[in-house]
């Protein structure tokens, strides 16, 4: 019989994913949960499977980078076989190389990206909770990161739905624990050489900082991003125009210095799409020179302030 406590984490469970796709949408999409096998993913999947009874399907990314991966991945199809949920193994067709934790995110995110299609689910969800939010807002925080950096991690991100983000993970940990459900742990969450992992460290114990609050201090970041975004997308398009010449010209600049910073980072990008957008603090030394009405050099272009704004491709450096 399901205890009082299983039947509230589970209406709380299918309460938060309403109040991200909506009630009618839960009713009929078919969820894929991204679940590594440790405490946190494996909650995710218990009330999953709960709370969206048929139409849950579960994936483990082996990442092949330790040996224990493949056993820890045969142990949440087992567990899957037990209560009637399609489970797969995935894993990638070259070794990981590079930066190692975020090489093993983007390769786990396209081969969940490419499983979601093939088996025609309309969300994947992943068990990134409010303890996780507070870490990133934190490192982040460390790194001079601004309004588009402090939403943290989305709730809703294209087809990525993370509905634990106001669940700490003491809750998840005593849903496994009170329901008997088996789960691993990867030594890699010891390992101080991850930031993440120092910063967990460093936080343990610390209880006057409330993820839950940092949780929505992120999602009211996540908002403002949104808007700021919208914002400038509708002044570039009546501002930014071609102008004759192969360069382009943005008429107005007369707006908060936010809006000036992403405005310039616009103009750059409707002249060069192929190049990243430069570095915050090469934006902000640009616009000093641009409000006096001065030239700056970013890459290969060459900006022109003054009452206008006009970029065009620098001349060729003389040799001496």
């Amino acid at each position: 019989m399901p205890s009082a406590a299983s039947e509230w984490w589970v209406e709380r469970f299918r309460s938060d994913c309403a109040a991200l796709i909506g009630v009618d949408e839960i009713e009929s999409a078919r969820f894929g949960i991204a679940v590594s096998g440790g405490p946190d993913s494996m909650a995710l999947l218990w009330l999953a499977a709960q709370a969206l009874p048929g139409h849950v399907w579960a994936a483990t990314v082996d990442h092949q980078l330790r040996s224990d991966a493949r056993a820890e991945a045969e142990m949440v199809e087992h567990w899957c076989e037990t209560q009637t949920i399609s489970h797969a193994i995935l894993t990638p067709n070259k070794a990981i190389t590079g930066s190692i934790q975020s090489a093993a995110r983007a390769v786990r995110y396209a081969l969940l990206e490419d499983w979601r299609v093939t088996h025609n689910l309309d969300w994947i969800m992943t068990a990134h909770h409010a303890d996780d939010q507070l870490e990133t807002l934190l490192m982040r925080l460390n790194r001079a990161s601004g309004v588009g950096g402090l939403a943290g991690v989305r709730s809703r991100n294209g087809k990525v739905l993370r509905p634990l983000l106001c669940w700490r993970r003491a809750e998840l940990e005593e849903i496994v624990s009170a329901r008997e459900i088996p789960y691993v742990h990867d030594p890699s969450n010891d390992d101080s050489r991850f930031d993440r992992v120092e910063m967990r460290k460093n936080l343990k114990g610390i209880d006057w900082l409330d993820p839950i609050a940092a949780s929505r201090s992120a999602s009211a970041c996540a908002d403002a991003e949104d808007a700021l975004v919208w914002l400038v997308d509708d002044l570039a398009t009546r501002h930014i125009r071609e102008d004759g010449k192969g360069g382009w010209v943005l008429n107005a600049h007369n707006f908060p210095r936010e809006v000036q910073r992403r405005l310039l980072v616009s103009l750059i990008a409707h002249a060069d799409t192929d190049s990243p957008s430069p570095r915050g603090d090469t934006i902000d030394q640009a616009l000093v020179q641009l409000l006096c009405g001065k030239k700056v050099s970013i890459g290969h272009w060459l900006i022109s302030g003054g009452k206008q704004w006009t970029i065009c491709a620098a001349p060729p450096r003389k040799h001496r």
